[in-house]
């Protein structure tokens, strides 16, 4: 990544190809200059922040590209914290390469990096870390939770509380450091108890953070859901019935699904990555084999498992061995009773053991949609498992995640070493990397091969 940010960037800021309006940004020092070299219309370098401007853009043989609106922010009263200028020009492909090829025809002005507008707004104080990787978040969203996620850290009050903690830590670290300087004298600077006790505090705060990335991850990610069964079970009109649409093919034949097929549903604003796998059972060709295969890697990797059994077909005992097999820790599971109008009278609790219960058996006859409705309330409540509440932090980020189990690790050592009375520069160590992973979640410590990391899985142009 371009470590010089005193120069100018400029790069299409809406998806290419042909649309209706494009828009360029450009910014930096010389970003008015350079936008004025080719625009007739007002003079731009004496136009005040934050107003918009029609006129025309020209090369440089006067010849007219577009009729463009030009919208102008003053530094450090922008999006970067420097002069920058959106060009809403006409979205013809030409048009857009014609203005970019203009722009950076001055020496000055280069062609942005990945995430280089908002990497210049972190650089420039105008966001933190945090809000900076929520931005990403933010564009990528695709449900109404993962949106509700992004806007929530982009606030800012994940990073605010960490920075504040972190504040109290290093003043407890200053002394102690300045008692490695007397350590002849055998002084204490810092109050040990009022050392022991932010530990405590700080991670009783990182904790349930911690523990929230499990929830917010999937949210983000989507979570990967599998209908898994043996064939015939009914797991494309499953599927189906809960898109409502014919996305899988249904027959009357075993083994029609060789291959995974994935869909995207949103419940509540909760995304469930849907996955129909191939029935579970000896394949009868080496097509089929690659299918089973597939499945078990697919309910190796879900978060949630849907397994359906016909119950016209299998007994109690089949459906216990197929649910030990698939079982594992961690995982959520919902037993489907399916094809009941087949056989209406069946009771469910007849299926219960350890793994399977009330809460989680549902019956349902997926070719009449019945509980298809319920089905989907009890996805939504795995999905949100007790969560629901806007006003915690929710983290999304691995990167945070890990940051702030390296702390915790730090600091119980910390702590630790507190306990049994050990010298003050063992203390010293480990607060001082508890300090720097707190401060690499904000941007208070960071490495160019932190920031070429997260900025460049950017979109050009933001």
């Amino acid at each position: 990544m371009h470590s010089d940010y005193q120069d100018t960037i400029v790069a299409l800021a809406t998806p290419p190809g042909v649309g209706a309006i494009g828009v360029i940004r450009i910014s930096g020092q010389q970003a008015i200059s350079c936008v004025q070299d080719f625009f007739r219309g007002k003079d731009l370098n004496n136009v005040t922040s934050h107003t918009a401007h029609f006129g025309r853009l020209v090369n440089e043989d006067g010849q007219i590209i577009d009729e463009v609106l030009l919208t102008v922010f003053r530094g450090p009263r922008s999006y970067t914290g420097e002069n920058t200028i959106e060009i809403s020009c006409h979205g013809s492909p030409y048009i857009l390469q014609e203005v970019i090829r203009l722009l950076t025809s001055n020496e000055q002005v280069r062609i942005a990096n990945p995430g280089e507008f908002t990497l210049r707004a972190f650089m420039n104080g105008k966001l933190d870390l945090t809000q900076a990787e929520a931005v990403a978040d933010l564009i990528a969203s695709s449900s109404e939770k993962s949106h509700e996620l992004a806007m929530q850290q982009l606030r800012g009050g994940f990073a605010k509380k960490l920075s504040d903690l972190r504040q109290e830590l290093i003043h407890f670290a200053s002394l102690i450091e300045l008692e490695l300087d007397f350590s002849e004298e055998d002084v204490e600077f810092a109050d040990r108890s009022q050392l022991n006790a932010l530990i405590l505090n700080i991670q009783r705060t990182i904790h349930p953070i911690m523990e929230s990335f499990k929830y917010g991850n999937a949210i983000k990610q989507g979570i990967n859901t599998v209908l898994a069964g043996r064939p015939n079970a009914g797991k494309s009109t499953l599927l189906n019935a809960l898109l409502n649409e014919e996305r899988a093919i249904v027959s009357d034949i075993a083994g029609t699904t060789r291959d995974t097929i994935e869909e995207r549903l949103v419940i509540d604003g909760v995304e469930f990555r849907l996955i129909d796998t191939a029935g579970i059972r000896d394949a009868t060709d080496a097509i089929e084999a690659i299918g089973v295969a597939k499945t078990m890697e697919k309910i190796e990797q879900s978060a949630v498992l849907l397994y359906l059994f016909d119950v016209t077909a299998l007994d109690v005992a089949t459906v216990h061995e197929d649910v030990d097999k698939l079982q594992r820790e961690g995982l959520e599971l919902i037993v489907i009773a399916n094809k009941m109008d087949l056989d209406p009278y069946l009771k469910p609790e007849s299926f219960y053991n350890d793994y399977i219960h009330k809460d989680n058996l549902i019956t349902t006859s997926a070719i009449n949609q019945m509980n298809i409705d319920y089905l989907k309330t009890k996805l939504y409540q795995l999905g949100i498992k007790g969560k629901a509440q806007t006003d915690a932090v929710i983290i999304t980020n691995s990167r945070h995640y890990k940051a702030l189990a390296e702390t915790s690790d730090a600091l119980q050592r910390a702590k630790d070493n507190l306990d049994q009375g050990l010298s003050g520069d063992l203390v010293a160590m480990d607060i001082r990397r508890a300090l720097h992973f707190l401060g690499e979640i904000s941007g208070e410590v960071t490495t160019d091969d932190l920031l070429e990391n997260i900025f460049s899985k950017f979109c050009i142009g933001k």
